[in-house]
């Protein structure tokens, strides 16, 4: 069994550092919007879960010899009112910059990232609906 260990810090009633066992720190606040100078922890999940998967989706990409010019992607999570305010639903959406992937590919691709390999995603999915999307621009 794999652990991971994250130490937190207090800087203020809203705002805090977290630094993982390598040293790197990602500064963490719950003000309002207006106010927001670091993401809050659930942007960070949402942060998480589109990294995740396209980690796996470039490796992917790749290991069909397809050319990968470029991935970015987008991701909306809709929270419920009540507290806890969880996800209710994540949709993510994926740009692949390629030559020659195909939607097909791609569609297989990026479903297996979002629902099979993502740890992230397969840590929440029981909970909330994850749905995905892509766009394949040709360089």
């Amino acid at each position: 069994m794999a652990t991971l260990k994250i130490n937190l810090a207090y800087k203020d009633d809203r705002e805090y550092t977290a630094v993982n066992e390598s040293g790197n720190e990602v500064q963490i606040d719950m003000h309002p919007r207006e106010e927001k100078q670091a993401m809050s922890p659930m942007e960070l999940l949402l942060s998480g879960v589109i990294s995740c998967a396209a980690v796996d989706i470039a490796l992917m990409v790749k290991k069909r010899r397809k050319e990968l010019v470029d991935l970015k992607g987008e991701v909306v999570g809709n929270r419920r009112e009540e507290v806890p305010k969880k996800f209710t639903d994540i949709h993510i959406h994926y740009t692949i910059t390629s030559s020659d992937l195909t939607d097909q590919e791609a569609e297989r691709i990026v479903s297996l990232a979002t629902t099979k390999y993502c740890s992230v995603a397969a840590t929440i999915n029981e909970t909330t609906e994850i749905t995905h999307g892509f766009t394949i621009v040709k360089p």
